[in-house]
């Protein structure tokens, strides 16, 4: 299930009220007090440290690209009707390749949550961490 969320960590929020996948390139943390314990930067890219899935979930994204702790994502689509976005992304855990459906809705400044209905129903928050 941890997996299985940060997957679905990956999308950020644009500051107009609209998340557009151009403004969700970042490092996004479960919780804003774990960004430090959780995100470095390398060579001025965004990496996780060694540790980084001993803290509360987190994910980096650089384009169609989603980084969780545990797997790596490509987003295919995305259909945004200006305060949601309904996201389908292949995600690989290194042995299996697997399509997630997932929504995003801003719910404040460089704030996220992100939901699912499969396999059950999830809804996490996501704070954009300043790196």
């Amino acid at each position: 299930m941890k997996a299985y969320l940060a997957a679905l960590f990956v999308l950020l929020v644009a500051p107009s009220g609209s998340t557009q996948a151009g403004n969700l390139d970042g490092a996004w943390a479960m919780d804003a007090s774990t960004c430090n314990d959780i995100f470095t930067k390398v060579n001025n890219k965004l990496a996780f440290k060694q540790n980084a899935d001993l803290h509360a979930g987190g994910l980096i994204v650089q384009g169609k690209q989603i980084t969780g702790t545990f797997q790596k994502c490509t987003v295919k689509s995305m259909h945004d009707d200006g305060q949601n976005v309904r996201m389908v992304a292949a995600c690989s855990d290194g042995i299996a390749i697997s399509d997630v459906t997932f929504d995003v809705k801003l719910s404040g400044e460089n704030t996220i949550t992100l939901s699912s209905k499969e396999p059950v129903p999830v809804e996490t928050p996501y704070v954009r961490c300043s790196m």
